[in-house]
């Protein structure tokens, strides 16, 4: 890993990814981006995983892009080297094949919040807070905050955390939509690797697949999900193996329609 202020485990057919840099709240570096990353590329290799709990260290899940690394950054490193990278990484997160569960324990602002949006399930403890605060310093959301957030939780949401920096508790987040539970105080690891080993228990392929035409009915990576599940499918066609044969081969294809 790049850093480790980010940390992965697996523990069975689990993954869990914890940003572990509690004395800053685990706001996110350039490093811990790229550590998120590799996360990913482990995750994606790791055949008997099921699904991702995303979890920070600390009382915080994650404060958003630390200021002091991105704070003096010339306008086109802020462009390529800064929101480009966050944009992609959190993007992959998003289309992770296993299903991820942030367990929020305790605030996600700005980034934080982006990242907790790429999950497919949010469960935070009654401490945690939420928010879009970037424009009480001049900037605007940077990882997704006005595109996937707006796609999962509406646009009236998002405008008024985003204009007004008003920062919500659980309970409004989760009569907002956006958390799916709030759990009892220092519970949400025990009652998000409940909702994991159920998860863990369905059919991981029909799960994995179910995700993807998910996400492209909310407009995350439509053409390379319906992509990939149309090669599945011709993969198991016998025309497919003729095809293949022939080329090997040298010869020219007899296709059966089947």
């Amino acid at each position: 890993m790049s850093t480790e202020d980010v940390r992965l485990n697996f523990d069975g057919p689990l993954a869990i990814v914890t940003l572990a840099r509690p004395a800053k709240f685990n706001a996110l570096t350039a490093a811990m981006i790229r550590a998120l990353d590799e996360a990913a590329d482990a995750i994606e290799t790791a055949s008997d995983c099921r699904c991702i709990l995303l979890t920070g260290e600390g009382r915080g899940f994650c404060a958003g892009g630390d200021i002091a690394d991105w704070g003096g950054l010339a306008p086109l490193d802020m462009w390529r080297a800064w929101v480009r990278t966050g944009h992609r990484v959190f993007d992959r997160w998003t289309r992770l094949r296993v299903p991820v569960i942030a367990a929020l324990n305790g605030h996600a602002l700005g980034g934080g919040l982006e990242l907790a949006a790429v999950a497919d399930f949010r469960l935070a403890e009654p401490h945690a807070k939420f928010g879009l605060p970037e424009t009480g310093i001049g900037m605007v959301p940077g990882w997704s905050g006005t595109q996937r957030l707006v796609q999962r939780f509406g646009a009236p949401l998002i405008r008024k955390l985003c204009f007004t920096g008003v920062v919500l508790t659980a309970s409004e987040a989760l009569a907002a939509g956006l958390i799916d539970e709030v759990v009892p105080e220092g519970s949400v690891l025990d009652r998000a690797q409940a909702l994991a080993a159920q998860i863990s228990q369905r059919a991981p392929v029909a799960v994995s697949l179910a995700k993807d035409l998910i996400n492209a009915a909310e407009g995350e990576g439509g053409a390379s999900a319906f992509e990939s599940i149309a090669g599945a499918l011709v993969a198991y066609t016998d025309d497919c193996r003729e095809g293949v044969a022939s080329f090997q081969e040298k010869r020219a294809p007899r296709f059966q329609n089947r």
